[in-house]
C-alpha cells in the first residue's frame, strides 16, 4: 500500500505504543492492541531506520552503544518517540472515564489515526458512541488495518472523514449519528502545535458551539519555549526539526494566559492544567529507564460553562 504522510505519522505513533506495550515496565499506557495495527515488517523497518539515524539524535549514545543496537532503539524510542504519546493518552483516557461517570455519552477523537480505544474497551459498546475524525486517506488506511487484523467494526464506532484542521463542521458528525444535544467529550492530541493560534481558536469555538454545558476537551499544547528550548539530548529541537522535514511544520505555541483566554472566548473554563513537571511526577516518577516527560508540552482539560 502506498504510504501517504498521514499513514506514516500514524504508523510511527503506533510503533511507539506497541514498543512500550511489549518492552517497557512499568506501563504508562498499555496499548496492547497497537501491535495488531502494524505489520512485523513495518515494525522492523521503523526500528532499523531509527537505529540508523542515531547520529542525528545523539553522537555520544551512537558511540556508547555502537555494538548494542537494541539499546540504541530503546534510547531513541524512550527519549524521543514515546513520552508524549504515552502520557497524553493515559491522561486523556483517565479523564474520559471520569467524564463517563458524570454522564458523557459521546467521545469525539480528532486526529484519531490508528487509535485503539474502541477495541480496548468493548464493555462500552452499548453506552458510549465513539466518533473518529481524520483525513479520508488515514481512515481508509485504518479500515484496511482493521480488516487485516480481523477486527469487526462495532456499531458504536463511527468514522467521520474531513480535514478538521481546515474546516470543521458539526454537520459531518451529525450525518454519522452524532447528537449535538448530548454531553460530549473531545480529545485533540498531537494536533494543536501544527495549527496557527487562529486555527486553534476557530476549531475550539466550532467544537463547542452546539454541545451542552459540561461537555469538555483534553488537548496538549506547546508552551512559548517551544522554539528555544533544546530539551534532554536536544529532543525538543529534534522534534521541531523532524516535523519540519516531514512537511508538517509546527506553527504555534502558547503561554498559559493565551490558552486560558482562547478557551474563555469559547465559553470554556480550564478544569485542570498539567505542566511538564506535573506530567513527569504523575506518569514518569521513579522510572529506571530513559522515559521522562517532554519539555514544553502541557495538557489541558477544559469544560464548557
Amino acid at each position: 500500500m502506498k504510504k501517504n504522510e498521514s499513514s506514516l505519522t500514524s504508523l510511527i505513533s503506533t510503533f511507539a505504543r506497541a514498543y512500550h506495550s511489549k518492552y517497557d515496565t512499568p506501563k504508562i499506557f498499555d496499548d496492547f492492541i497497537a501491535k495488531d495495527f502494524i505489520t512485523q515488517k513495518e515494525f522492523a523497518d521503523i526500528s532499523e531506520n531509527m537505529m540508523k539515524g542515531i547520529q542525528f539524535f545523539n553522537h555520544e549514545i551512537a558511540k556508547k552503544f555502537q555494538d548494542y543496537p537494541d539499546e540504541i532503539l530503546k534510547w531513541i524510542t524512550q527519549v524521543q518517540l514515546s513520552p508524549t504519546p504515552l502520557a497524553r493518552a493515559a491522561y486523556c483516557e483517565n479523564v474520559l472515564f471520569h467524564e463517563i461517570l458524570l454522564g458523557v455519552k459521546q467521545y469525539v477523537i480528532l486526529g484519531a489515526g490508528l487509535d485503539s480505544f474502541c477495541f480496548r474497551h468493548p464493555e462500552l459498546n452499548d453506552s458510549l458512541e465513539i466518533f473518529e475524525v481524520d483525513y479520508p486517506a488515514s481512515q481508509d488506511f485504518k479500515k484496511i488495518r482493521l480488516a487485516n487484523a480481523n477486527y469487526q467494526i462495532p456499531d458504536n464506532l463511527h468514522f467521520v472523514s474531513m480535514d478538521f484542521t481546515k474546516e470543521f463542521t458539526v454537520q459531518n458528525l451529525v450525518e454519522e449519528g452524532f447528537m449535538p444535544n448530548k454531553k460530549t467529550f473531545f480529545s485533540l492530541l498531537g494536533v494543536s502545535y501544527y495549527l496557527t493560534k487562529e486555527e486553534n481558536a476557530n476549531l475550539i469555538n466550532k467544537l463547542f458551539t452546539k454541545v451542552p454545558s459540561g461537555s469538555s476537551i483534553v488537548f496538549d499544547y506547546a508552551d512559548d519555549k517551544l522554539f528555544e528550548e533544546k530539551g534532554v539530548s536536544n529532543r525538543v529541537q529534534n522534534m521541531v526539526q523532524m516535523a519540519s522535514a516531514s512537511g508538517e511544520q509546527m506553527k504555534s505555541c502558547f503561554t498559559y494566559d493565551e490558552v486560558e483566554k482562547m478557551l474563555e472566548n469559547s465559553g470554556l473554563l480550564i478544569y485542570e492544567h498539567l505542566s511538564p513537571v506535573t506530567i513527569n511526577n504523575q506518569f514518569f516518577r521513579n522510572r529506571t529507564d530513559y522515559l521522562s516527560a517532554f519539555e514544553t508540552i502541557h495538557y489541558i482539560h477544559s469544560v464548557k460553562k
